[in-house]
């Protein structure tokens, strides 16, 4: 069992707690027109510049919008884009059963990489988000992970010394970004390895 003392745990929220799968968005847009929705991926990852921009808060939700209908053909409206694009999202009621048990003992605090879609159409009804000490959303800080940014956003609010944090994410990307600043950092791939890199460190045991 590790001796590390620990503050603040901070949850990415896409793929750890809210599983979220395009496939979804891809069918409902193909009922439009057939191939439509492989052809709108293959423009977006093409041009995937512009979703970092708009996870940056850097591209306006208009402007965004305007785009992503262009590569649709303009076979859907604005208000069919945002109800598919937002309704890709479920829960992962394991992950989120911790969150009680966690703050109970620690600062929870959510860093994610998100948009002001998704954010207001896809999971702020959410009501686990409201155990959260302070989201730190990508499109409101102004940086990315992993940008040192806003791993330091969280610090700055928190008061914490880095290594009081610790970092749980899906992509082993950002789980080392958070590590290089003194974080300690567990990469996500389910509930029962999660409960055992805890259980390692002495949290919630």
């Amino acid at each position: 069992m590790s001796n590390r003392k620990y503050s603040a745990v901070v949850f990415d929220l896409g793929q750890v707690l809210i599983p979220f799968d395009y496939q979804i968005f891809i069918d409902a847009v193909n009922k439009h027109k057939s191939g439509l929705g492989e052809n709108f991926v293959k423009k977006y990852n093409e041009n995937y510049s512009i979703h970092r921009d708009f996870e940056r808060g850097k591209i306006s939700e208009k402007d965004f919008i305007a785009q992503m209908l262009d590569w649709l053909e303009h076979k859907v409206t604005a208000e069919e884009f945002i109800k598919y694009w937002s309704g890709i999202f479920s829960l992962n009621e394991d992950v989120i059963s911790l969150l009680p048990k966690l703050k109970k003992q620690y600062k929870l605090y959510l860093l994610s990489n998100t948009n002001p879609i998704h954010q207001k159409h896809g999971y702020q009804h959410y009501e686990f988000l409201k155990l959260f000490d302070k989201l730190f959303l990508s499109h409101e800080v102004g940086f990315v992970k992993p940008e040192e940014g806003i791993y330091r956003a969280v610090e700055n609010f928190s008061g914490l010394p880095s290594e009081e944090h610790i970092f749980i994410d899906d992509i082993a990307e950002y789980v080392e970004a958070a590590k290089q600043l003194g974080w300690d950092g567990i990469q996500f791939t389910g509930y029962e390895n999660l409960l055992e890199e805890f259980n390692k460190r002495g949290i919630l045991f």
